[in-house]
């Protein structure tokens, strides 16, 4: 069925900023300054800001897909790493695929591999992200597969210039069976999780960090209300977090940039619980301590 929204798109050429990854559209030449790098909660270019063509990270990245740890969950990246190294998680659901946050870009063969999966699984028709820096090559996907619904958080449009949002989400949106997205603010003031009550995963955006060993075992945690500043989160934003994630039932969380087993509800509702309990901090705490 023809994309009612294709029209609307944004038709001015994208470019992405080499630091973060984050992609503008914006008249030629481009732009002058990263939005993303230029907000507190990112690090700023050593040497400046430089921008990229498509056709510039076509010619840099290679892209993989690959089934993850959790079935019927799948991984989409690129390497070398560009940008936040950002990942795409596509998900098996009654209502077809569900894509949640983007890998920086997506080659010819992913896309190639993305439509047919959507063929064999009833389509994609949905697609949505935490917050900006989960956003990736979002609107790639929005132009070349053209999902009905593209949802992130109404309290973080501004950011969303490089795509068009078809559903503004308020505090709770079911996406499809047993995937509902469920706003935290805290690290943004939009910032959702996606519940996969099905299968026991958080796709937590940013809302947590977690530390891995050389095994990739989870071996702390912590939150942030920006990670490069080291700034933690509010006391107010920390209980709106725990208000929330504390009634989700989880034993997996996936970020922008890992899935996770072994992470659960307990672990995280103790770390919200020990960062109420002092002053405000940033800085992990080990999984055994709980």
């Amino acid at each position: 069925m023809t994309n009612p929204y294709r029209g609307l798109l944004p038709d001015l050429p994208a470019y992405a900023c080499t630091n973060c990854g984050h992609w503008q559209r914006w008249p030629a030449p481009g732009p002058l300054v990263c939005p993303v790098c230029a907000d507190v909660r990112n690090a700023l270019p050593e040497n400046g800001f430089e921008f990229v063509t498509p056709a510039q990270v076509e010619a840099t990245v290679e892209g993989f897909c690959r089934p993850t740890a959790v079935a019927g969950v799948t991984e989409f990246g690129t390497h070398p790493r560009f940008g936040l190294d950002s990942r795409g998680w596509v998900i098996e659901s009654d209502a077809g695929l569900v894509g949640f946050e983007c890998a920086p870009w997506y080659t010819a063969d992913m896309l190639a591999q993305l439509r047919r999966m959507a063929d064999a699984k009833g389509g994609f028709e949905i697609l949505a992200s935490s917050h900006v820096h989960g956003y990736g090559a979002l609107w790639q996907l929005q132009q070349e597969l053209e999902p009905r619904t593209v949802c992130v958080g109404v309290r973080d449009l501004e950011w969303t210039k490089a795509f068009r949002v078809t559903w503004p989400a308020d505090d709770e949106l079911e996406l499809a069976p047993d995937l509902t997205l469920h706003r935290t603010g805290g690290h943004f003031p939009g910032h959702s999780v996606l519940h996969d009550r099905r299968r026991g995963v958080l796709f937590c955006g940013d809302s947590l960090k977690v530390d891995l060993d050389e095994t990739g075992q989870p071996v702390a945690l912590s939150a942030h209300k920006a990670f490069h500043a080291q700034i933690p989160l509010s006391h107010g934003e920390l209980r709106e977090y725990l208000t929330v994630v504390g009634a989700l039932e989880f034993q997996a969380v996936a970020t922008p940039f890992e899935l996770v087993r072994g992470v659960t509800t307990d672990h995280v509702v103790h770390l919200v619980r020990r960062l109420l309990a002092g002053p405000p901090d940033a800085a992990p705490v080990a999984l055994e301590d709980l």
